[in-house]
């Protein structure tokens, strides 16, 4: 992983520059290709606004330069609050396959673990196999597929669901 430092970012949250780093890197990723939600890139505010929300945090920093990042959230039902969501994950091209997604995953885990969290669920597009890979490796167990749910331009991909059974 090299110089990469993996920080679980708390309540306070992300300071106002850090909050902008990380927003310019959302952009650079969607406008990459990343599968994170939206079609172009967003704006730095809209990004900084998501994160300030109740979540649980974890980025990967490169010197004071964020390289990735993900978050999960409790889901809002009270009968659903012992389990959470990964909303958004992404890591900078650049940084793929040395261990910089692992880490950050891995951090999300056992945050969750800490916040006694049951049950941690995500969703990817079908075509990301790597990061499908890193999470059954990890133990997430695919239950279900929307086959050809999201639309990107003319292209449709399926929507995978996973789930990591956190009581064992």
């Amino acid at each position: 992983m090299g110089d990469v430092e993996v920080r679980v970012i708390g309540p306070e949250g992300l300071g106002r520059s850090e909050a902008a780093a990380l927003g310019e890197l959302v952009r650079e990723l969607v406008a990459g290709g990343a599968a994170l939600g939206w079609v172009a890139p967003p704006p730095v505010a809209e990004v900084a606004a998501l994160l300030a929300e109740e979540l649980t945090l974890v980025v990967a920093y490169s010197g004071d330069l964020p390289v990735g990042f993900g978050y999960w959230r409790r889901y809002d039902r009270p009968t659903h609050r012992v389990n959470a969501d990964i909303e958004k994950f992404a890591i900078s091209p650049r940084f793929q396959g040395m261990g910089v997604g692992r880490a950050v995953m891995t951090a999300l885990i056992d945050a969750a673990v800490a916040a006694s969290i049951e049950v941690l669920t995500l969703d990817v597009r079908g075509d990301n196999v790597a990061a499908a890979a890193l999470y059954e490796s990890l133990g997430f167990r695919r239950y279900g597929v929307l086959e050809r749910f999201v639309a990107f331009g003319d292209a449709r991909y399926d929507k995978l669901f996973y789930a990591l059974d956190l009581r064992a």
